[in-house]
């Protein structure tokens, strides 16, 4: 093992479709690849670990409520994987996920990582958190492997993510709807679930264009993107944004909101294989974005930041910071 490797990484996971479960599942392919042990643990098992929460020897990256083991945890990283949002967490929720970014501030050897530059700068604006690094998403290496297969025919505008307000699916659907009356065969693919899934099927009403898919593997989910002509999503706070990269990486046009850190992802290419939604979303300006999008041809996507073993390599200079007891990016903590 290189001097200054953990002997042992535990990553804290999420829900089996989410950003945080998609991270740690990245992440812990580019540890595996340096020839570091890894393991995801569920949050609400932390505890349960005292005596690598105790050891050095194991670096901790923690995230959701495993936060609040941070006091206890010795050599730990911290991730904000986004802005809490009243609207849709509730308010008791956000003042806890407030409380514990609080907490690892304070906390003496522990650093906060965020996701993204916007969550970064959303986070010390609303709520004076500071960041001590900015590392973003990793792509699953199942991403990144080439198309040998034979080209299927892309004929979908496909959702990928928790079915929930804040994703804004209900504002998209009634435009992606409009659009497929103006192109005959094209369909809608919905891959998800979440507590929006009612009021979605009530609203599509039947209409056998669109799909719902539940929450298959990553294998599925990429078969579906190699088939999507259009990626939606609608969350005007989304922190990072990874299934807009996963969808870069298929060849689909990514339409997103003109705002978060999805933006960050690939500038190059906005107006081109991005197309934005103003945030008004309205129904009309949804369409008109659609419209654009479904014009656009894809181009490549620099996928190079955002590989496992890039994120990891990060993630062990935050580590190697904090281990020398240096400050890291003091800039962002004045």
């Amino acid at each position: 093992m290189k001097q200054g490797y953990p002997a042992k990484v535990l990553i804290t996971g999420g829900r089996e479709i989410g950003g945080v479960r998609s991270f740690a599942e990245g992440l812990a392919a580019g540890f595996t690849a340096l020839g570091i042990e890894v393991e995801i643990v569920s949050p609400l098992r932390v505890f349960t670990r005292w005596r690598e929460l105790g050891d050095p020897r194991v670096l901790k990256i923690l995230s959701t409520g495993a936060v609040f083991w941070a006091p206890l945890a010795r050599r730990a990283i911290c991730m904000a994987h986004g802005v809490p949002q009243a609207n849709s967490q509730g308010w008791r929720t956000l003042v806890a996920i407030v409380a514990s970014f609080k907490l690892a501030n304070l906390c003496s050897g522990v650093r906060l990582v965020c996701v993204s530059h916007y969550t970064a700068a959303s986070l010390l604006a609303l709520y004076n958190i500071r960041t001590d690094a900015v590392v973003h998403n990793a792509v699953k290496p199942l991403y990144l492997e080439p198309n040998a297969g034979p080209h299927a025919e892309r004929r979908y505008v496909t959702y990928v993510g928790r079915l929930t307000v804040a994703k804004n699916l209900h504002r998209i659907v009634p435009a992606v709807r409009d659009l497929l009356d103006e192109n005959p065969g094209l369909r809608m693919c919905i891959i998800g679930v979440g507590e929006q899934q009612a009021e979605l099927e009530a609203m599509i009403g039947g209409d056998a264009r669109f799909e719902f898919k539940g929450a298959p593997d990553d294998r599925a989910v990429r078969d579906w993107l190699r088939r999507t002509r259009i990626f939606v999503s609608g969350n005007v706070a989304e922190g990072f944004g990874i299934t807009y990269l996963e969808a870069l990486t298929q060849g689909c046009i990514v339409a997103m909101p003109a705002s978060g850190g999805g933006l960050e992802i690939s500038p190059e290419n906005i107006g081109r294989s991005v197309q934005l939604f103003p945030l008004s979303l309205g129904r009309s300006e949804i369409l008109a974005t659609l419209r654009r999008a479904i014009d656009e041809q894809p181009r490549p996507v620099d996928t190079a930041p955002f590989t496992a073993v890039a994120a990891v390599e990060a993630f062990l200079a935050v580590d190697a910071g904090r281990a020398a007891g240096k400050t890291f990016l003091r800039e962002a903590r004045t």
